[in-house]
């Protein structure tokens, strides 16, 4: 098979890198080692920047985001039992972000593929990325019993951490960065009604906890938990009982409990590898890094590497010109470090750490009476959580 652009990996960063290259009559076969059904069946982040939902429409999949989408303004930081708003809307010049989740994002991307009749290769074993440092890049991969191979132009690895395109460059040629936390998040999807109409970050005594959503009767609630915990020792009550204790007395009174749908122990870690381009190869969304889920950045940052990789492409077959493709690792890398250093900063704010004693909260409490009651202390949250705009300068 030849083909222009070969994607591994059919998650939200692939398959939205297909769309917009598809939009730009690029040609482009996604490779993915699971299921459709898998892809689908993982639940991801659900807050999107105003970049990412530009995006989404410029691929055509958002028409669904703006009927089902939640528009929010602002968020609740809840600390010492009480809460204060964040006005993002009234700090950022009118800026807001979208609660649609990333499963939806998935599937308006998907059904978008399947409509224009575009490749997609579900559960490709042992698939593999050669050549990637000349100018005939190959991708190998088995189906049905039999080895196939792709040549293209260009290999975008939206595959992911544990995905093989970082993993095939040469030891010495990347730079990892990694920090891991001390806790996990544990998450409960329910069919409930959200305990509150904006989202509610909690500082607690007892540890973090995030009352977010994914529509008016669909609720995700995070609890703060060591890493050693097992999701098999959590009963629905037991999680319910947890949050309860963690949330204000507004917040109890609110709270509708029901059966889990999904519940998980995610760990946090903040990763960048550098550079993200290795010749003829590019790194995309949480291939090339991870953010703690706290400032709601993974799924923002990996829909604008694949703004800045579907540009830097169409630019390359429209003009001929390697502009964009040369610049691609340093404009992703300077925003990625500004969200890695915002996501660092709200869960080192937000999250209890007994190591650090009675001083370490008496320090998180003052930051946060800082913030709550300083405007410029919040607009530099506000401006961070909304998202920066796209840099295309020189």
């Amino acid at each position: 098979m030849r083909t222009q652009v070969a994607i591994i990996g059919a998650g939200p960063s692939g398959l939205l890198l297909g769309q917009l290259l598809h939009k730009a009559g690029i040609d482009a076969v996604i490779v993915e080692r699971q299921s459709g059904d898998y892809v689908l069946g993982r639940i991801r982040a659900g807050v999107l920047e105003q970049v990412s939902m530009d995006l989404l429409d410029e691929a055509g999949v958002g028409q669904r985001m703006h009927q089902e989408g939640l528009v929010h303004g602002g968020f609740d930081m809840l600390f010492k039992g009480e809460r204060h708003r964040i006005d993002m809307n009234g700090l950022t010049g009118g800026k807001n972000v979208m609660v649609y989740g990333q499963t939806e994002v998935t599937r308006d991307l998907m059904d978008a593929r399947q409509a224009a009749g575009l490749p997609t290769i579900y559960e490709a074993g042992n698939v593999a990325v050669h050549d990637f440092d000349t100018k005939k890049p190959r991708v190998t991969y088995e189906k049905n019993g039999q080895t196939h191979e792709i040549e293209c132009d260009f290999i975008a690895g939206c595959d992911g951490f544990h995905g093989v395109c970082r993993a095939s460059v040469p030891q010495g040629a990347v730079t990892e960065y990694e920090k891991v936390y001390p806790f996990g998040w544990l998450g409960v999807l329910s069919d409930t009604p959200p305990v509150h109409h904006e989202l509610i970050y909690v500082n607690s005594t007892r540890g973090f906890a995030l009352c977010s959503q994914r529509s008016a009767t669909r609720s995700r609630y995070y609890l703060q938990v060591p890493l050693t915990d097992k999701v098999e020792a959590w009963s629905d009550d037991a999680f319910w009982n947890e949050l309860r204790l963690r949330l204000d007395a507004s917040g109890r009174d609110k709270l509708v409990t029901g059966p889990s749908i999904e519940k998980s122990i995610a760990p946090l870690r903040s990763f960048v590898a550098e550079p993200m381009r290795f010749g003829r190869m590019f790194l995309a969304g949480d291939a090339a890094h991870i953010v703690p889920p706290t400032g709601a950045k993974g799924l923002n940052l990996a829909a604008t590497d694949v703004k800045y990789l579907s540009s830097a492409l169409i630019e390359f077959y429209a003009g001929k010109t390697e502009a964009g493709i040369d610049t691609y690792s340093e404009r992703c890398l300077k925003r990625i470090w500004r969200a890695e250093r915002f996501s660092w900063w709200f869960t080192s704010l937000m999250h209890h750490f007994p190591e650090n004693g009675p001083i370490g909260q008496k320090l998180q409490d003052a930051e946060l009476d800082y913030i709550v009651h300083s405007e410029t202390g919040a607009r530099s949250v506000a401006e961070n959580y909304v998202g920066l705009p796209l840099d295309f300068g020189n």
